[in-house]
């Protein structure tokens, strides 16, 4: 199928890379969205990124070759109600929402379903908005694509093929091992994340030695807390079933380190870390995972006047897009003092090279 014409519902984040990503990669195709933020709307028009914006589902939208609505699942929902009776014939509706479950309980029970195909990119930010979307955000980005019943091999083809020309890597799973997966590795970790800072907010003393001090790995592991809230309020409602297994099953582990450090079993607490390190060492480190990625390196420099303009005039004369650059002043699981933090993978792998060839102690955020 020949895609002409695309439609965006949701202008935010992920919608709003979307727009970008495909008007970067392919010039000559219709791109039109829905948003209730006129300013974003206005501004995707003027930098070219949208052909029209609208505040309403409309003609352009409903007669659309590709429709993605990029809203929380509440809303997907209620614009999958709207939109199922005006689509052209072979218009093909899709999603980002994280969890399927409620979603496709309801395509699935309507008498005449639209060809939907859930999707989900495995990238974003814990930033959102349409100020904050980029056009490389699904560059080697796992896309899970999840069939309905109606969804056909040659739709499934068509969508891979769109998505594969802004570099994502489409791939087809079950709207069940979908939201058993994401539960595991982001909508519970959202939650442990939050646990932690609130653990953190509640031993705080008078002197602010917490967050003095909760800098490193402290702040890396805890850094998803800082998401929209009435984003994963939604998500966590929506995956609720599953969501509540995992965090039960999350519960047995401490449980039983709980009683290892009572009962003083060395063997058994060392192969609870020994355990976990090996299974981590095992993650990839080439495609972009569900979490948002951090593009950081660390350099081990000594303290003298100077060195971070050395280094950001190093970098910025070979065309380096620096995000920040600070000192770890809390490094405890951390090589090097100084911090980069750099705006994508290619500016990270640039940077790393060039600190290296210029006889720097750098390392990688992994």
């Amino acid at each position: 199928m020949d895609v002409s014409s695309i439609s965006i519902i949701g202008l935010g984040l992920i919608g709003g890379s979307l727009a970008k990503a495909f008007r970067h990669e392919y010039k000559n195709l219709k791109i039109y969205a829905v948003d209730n933020c006129t300013e974003s709307l206005r501004l995707a028009e003027r930098e070219g990124v949208l052909d029209k914006g609208f505040t309403n589902c409309c003609e352009e939208i409903w007669n659309s070759d590709v429709i993605f609505i990029c809203t929380p699942v509440s809303k997907t929902i209620e614009y999958v109600n709207e939109l199922s009776h005006k689509l052209k014939k072979g218009s093909i509706l899709t999603d980002v929402a994280s969890t399927k479950g409620d979603l496709f309980t309801y395509i699935d029970g309507l008498d005449n379903p639209p060809l939907f195909v859930g999707g989900h990119p495995m990238a974003g930010t814990e930033k959102s908005g349409y100020q904050n979307s980029f056009a490389h955000m699904f560059e080697n980005a796992y896309y899970v694509l999840t069939p309905t019943k109606g969804s056909s091999e040659e739709v499934i083809k068509t969508l891979k093929e769109l998505l594969r020309g802004i570099g994502a890597i489409p791939i087809v799973v079950s709207s069940w091992e979908h939201d058993t997966v994401t539960g595991c590795i982001s909508h519970v970790p959202h939650i442990i994340a939050s646990a932690l800072v609130t653990l953190a907010k509640n031993t705080e003393n008078s002197q602010g030695l917490v967050k003095l001090l909760a800098a490193g790995g402290f702040k890396d592991i805890t850094r998803i807390a800082s998401s929209n809230p009435s984003m994963w309020k939604d998500v966590v409602i929506s995956n609720g079933p599953v969501i509540v297994k995992l965090l039960e099953d999350y519960k047995h582990i401490v449980d039983d380190m709980i009683n290892n450090i009572n009962s003083g079993k060395n063997d058994e607490i060392h192969s609870f870390f020994d355990n976990a390190k090996t299974f981590r060492d095992g993650f990839s480190n080439i495609a972009t995972g569900l979490l948002p990625k951090n593009f950081e390196l660390i350099v081990d420099v000594t303290d003298e006047p100077g060195i971070i303009g050395r280094i950001a005039t190093l970098l910025g004369n070979s065309g380096i897009n620096i995000k920040n650059i600070n000192v770890s002043n809390s490094r405890e699981y951390e090589q090097g003092c100084l911090r980069i933090t750099l705006s994508d993978q290619t500016n990270t792998d640039k940077a790393f090279e060039i600190l290296k060839e210029s006889s720097y102690m750098v390392f990688r955020k992994d």
